[in-house]
């Protein structure tokens, strides 16, 4: 016999990319909020958000998207400000649309109970990485060889990543041209140098972006990077090594790091 279900089920929807948090209902009420008020400020306030944790939010949105859900804007009469685009407003409607049907199936639940109580484990089945930095890519080219194969990845139109995997890798995940995919990158990974250094290393992803957020404390930094078409890269660095490469709001650095510290997730 079913069990009943006393009271109501809360429906929880998320949508993951990569095993990452995607979005959720925080972080559609926080677009929601932006998109009133033109203001990640106002808008990280009014959802209960610190101001790191909303830009951080916005920011995976924005990297786990073909197009950006979120831009901001700087000048003009108010001095800058936030907007959500229209993919981001489309992203706002189809999470509602479904939500409002998960609810609808969880009301079923509740009033005609469930069949076996283990059922409901398939409710909260899901996977955190801690990985900052994960790109949505295109796969534009797969160079095969013995034992490991480079894979050339479209994170936005005229910017390639660079991976090496095993061939065991590409079988298992089906990984050919023209396929998307999700590349991870730690951000204690990624090293910082001025763009117009003569630096010399060997990693072969060097990537010039505009720094946007920094964050510093006793030792360290954290450096978020605009590297265009709404994608930013997250750097941890000493703070010695931020300062070395420039790292200041506006400055233009490169952000550098190993083909063998790029992971690919594909579904």
């Amino acid at each position: 016999m079913a069990r009943d279900l006393l009271g109501e089920i809360d429906s929880l929807l998320a949508w993951r990319a990569g095993g990452r948090l995607l979005v959720g209902r925080e972080r559609i009420a926080l677009l929601e909020a932006v998109m009133e008020h033109k203001s990640i400020t106002k808008a990280a306030e009014i959802t209960g958000f610190s101001y790191k944790t909303a830009w951080d939010a916005v920011n995976a949105i924005n990297n786990l998207l073909p197009r950006p859900a979120f831009v901001t804007r700087t000048g003009g009469s108010h001095g800058g400000g936030a907007e959500v685009t229209d993919e981001g407003r489309r992203l706002i409607l189809a999470f509602r649309r479904l939500e409002e049907k998960l609810g609808r199936i969880s009301a079923a639940i509740a009033a005609e109970g469930l069949e076996h109580d283990q059922d409901l484990l398939f409710w909260g089945i899901g996977l955190k990485l801690s990985v900052r930095n994960a790109l949505f890519c295109k796969i534009v080219k797969i160079t095969r060889a013995p034992i490991n194969i480079e894979i050339k990845l479209e994170v936005s139109p005229g910017l390639i990543v660079t991976t090496v995997v095993t061939n065991a890798s590409v079988n298992e995940l089906c990984l050919a041209p023209g396929r998307w995919c999700v590349a991870m990158v730690n951000a204690s990974s990624v090293m910082l140098a001025q763009e117009r250094g003569s630096l010399r290393v060997s990693a072969r992803n060097k990537i010039v972006g505009t720094v946007v957020h920094r964050i510093d404390d006793a030792a360290d930094s954290e450096v978020t990077i605009d590297i265009g078409a709404g994608k930013t890269i997250t750097a941890v660095v000493t703070r010695e090594g931020a300062d070395e490469a420039g790292a200041t709001m506006g400055a233009q650095v490169l952000a550098i790091f190993k083909t063998s510290h790029v992971i690919l997730a594909s579904d």
